[in-house]
C-alpha cells in the first residue's frame, strides 16, 4: 500500500490536541484590525475546534497528524 501525502496547507492550519481532537484558527485576525473591537480581536486570537461536519474532510487531509 502506498503512503499517503499529507496536504501541507492543511497541516499548516490546523493542529491535533493530546485527545485527538483538530484546532483550528479564526479568520478576520490578520488584518484592517482598526474597525474591530478590542473584545472581537481577544476572540478571534482563540483556536477553535473543527466543526463536526467538516472534521472527516480535515482528518483524510492529515493522515499522520501533525507534530
Amino acid at each position: 500500500m502506498p503512503k499517503l501525502k499529507t496536504h501541507k496547507g492543511a497541516a499548516k492550519r490546523f493542529r491535533i490536541t493530546a485527545n485527538g481532537k483538530i484546532k483550528r484558527g479564526h479568520s478576520h485576525a490578520r488584518h484592517i484590525l482598526t474597525k474591530k473591537s478590542p473584545k472581537r480581536k481577544r476572540k478571534l486570537d482563540i483556536d477553535a475546534l473543527v466543526d463536526k461536519a467538516d472534521l472527516r474532510r480535515v482528518e483524510e487531509m492529515l493522515p499522520y497528524g501533525r507534530k
